[in-house]
């Protein structure tokens, strides 16, 4: 393995929530109240989207993706969502440091030094490049045909990030350590702040599939965890070699998602961004969150096609 190369979960496509408009001239970000699936493939008009995107928008009432039906690769739920406090350079979004909260990895012109640093509110730098949460979830949708790709979801909203944590906390408490086995939901859920002005905000929450309760959904779990067991799956394993290849490199994010990272933490330059373009979606107590975002082509055409939205009040 090379060494300084951080080996991430395999992503076969993104989850994001908003869209970007254009207005005089200039592709701006704006609030929607439904998730966007996409594929990895970028062209000048925007993120191809991915066949199941088009699927789960056939099967909604509204014709609007609001949930989508995930499950987690991994029982850690650590590996599952990884969260940070990230602070990136607002010109070529490479990621200078990186904290947990106690200390940090900061790239110097020295090399890279571990430092204590409690919070971005504490540190004089975070303050004056703006340090955020970044979180990154990876999730498989329910009819992806690949057993072990996920679709990323890219957020530093604080309603978003202390929700899917304290869900995946508490499922993996639940179900013994078996999280990768529970029939689960990604979940767009609005709220309103006096920061918001009482206009709705929008965060990602975790949940049990539709219609499952806990006493139906964790026995399931529990029978299927065996089944792989006797099928010789070993999700021990696997666990020790995402965190392997997580602790490989001091940064999780490589030179090609870097534009995205720059915009996702400065959504105020997503017009003169050439690479990529990002949506602020939520504003929790004077915070900010942003998904990754284009306009949608489908996947079997090569011309604009947005996804239908709605605004809501």
């Amino acid at each position: 393995m090379i060494k300084g190369l951080s080996i991430t979960p395999p992503v076969i496509g993104r989850i994001a929530i908003g869209k970007v408009v254009e207005k005089n001239g200039k592709r701006l970000p704006e609030k929607d109240d439904a998730f966007t699936i996409t594929t990895q493939v970028q062209q000048k008009d925007g993120w191809l989207l991915h066949p199941l995107h088009q699927k789960l928008v056939a099967e909604s009432p509204s014709g609007k993706i609001r949930t989508i039906p995930v499950t987690v690769l991994f029982n850690d739920p650590n590996l599952n969502l990884r969260a940070q406090y990230s602070l990136f350079d607002r010109k070529s979004g490479r990621l200078l440091c990186v904290g947990n909260g106690e200390n940090a990895k900061r790239s110097t012109p020295e090399g890279l030094k571990t430092v204590v640093c409690l919070s971005p509110e504490g540190c004089a730098l975070g303050k004056e490049l703006g340090c955020k949460p970044y979180g990154r979830l990876n999730v498989q949708i329910e009819g992806q045909d690949d057993d072990l790709g996920t679709f990323m979801f890219r957020t530093t909203g604080y309603n978003s990030i202390r929700t899917l944590a304290a869900r995946l906390q508490y499922y993996h408490a639940l179900s013994h350590g078996k999280t990768r086995f529970l029939p689960l939901s990604l979940k767009l859920r609005a709220k309103s702040t006096t920061q918001s002005h009482r206009a709705p905000v929008y965060y990602v929450d975790l949940v049990l599939r539709e219609g499952l309760t806990l006493e139906e959904a964790l026995p399931q779990a529990l029978e299927m965890a065996k089944l792989a067991e006797i099928a010789g799956i070993d999700y021990v394993a696997l666990e020790e070699s995402a965190r392997q290849g997580l602790s490989n490199g001091a940064f999780e994010e490589s030179e090609e998602e870097q534009p995205e990272a720059l915009a996702e933490f400065f959504p105020e330059v997503v017009s003169e961004l050439a690479t990529s373009e990002e949506v602020v979606m939520e504003e929790d107590e004077g915070k900010e969150d942003t998904t990754t975002i284009m306009p949608s082509v489908p996947l079997e055409s090569g011309k604009l096609e947005p996804v239908p939205t709605r605004r809501v009040s």
